[in-house]
């Protein structure tokens, strides 16, 4: 990252679990990449995905949950953070943007005191939150009236 800003890219940072990955992810990475500069992507390891979603979650490890959203053209660099949220991250990568997704308000989002500390931005971007891994999970384990 410190190339990238030697060179004169912004960052932008999103952040989740990335569980399932789905078109609702597709749409807020691509509105996060749309901000400008460089993407980066901060991904919840195993056990924070399992405290904040419940046993039986992650679907799959977070190696795999990077690789996929690292082939990614709108994604240049995933970080793999342990804590249930990304306030340390935020600290450490300092991103000139926040991107959070439509279930959140510029308001409502947890970290934006730490991303104003230094100055960065939150920006709300993506597509309503019509999609979510966890009731594509729970569809999928409903059965089927034929």
């Amino acid at each position: 990252m410190e190339s990238w800003r030697a060179q004169g890219d912004r960052i932008t940072l999103a952040n989740g679990c990335f569980d399932l990955l789905h078109v609702g992810h597709v749409r807020y990475l691509r509105a996060a990449k749309a901000l400008g500069g460089r993407l980066v992507v901060a991904l919840n390891s195993d056990d924070s995905v399992r405290s904040l979603k419940g046993e039986g979650r992650p679907l799959m490890p977070a190696e795999e949950r990077a690789e996929i959203l690292a082939a990614l053209a709108d994604v240049d660099a995933v970080v793999v953070f342990p804590e249930r949220d990304v306030r340390a991250i935020i600290r450490e990568i300092r991103p000139d943007i926040q991107a959070k997704g439509t279930d959140y308000t510029a308001d409502s989002v947890p970290e934006a005191d730490v991303v104003r500390e230094y100055g960065g931005r939150v920006a709300i971007v993506g597509d309503p939150k019509d999609h979510s891994a966890t009731e594509i999970i729970r569809a999928w384990l409903t059965p089927r009236k034929a």
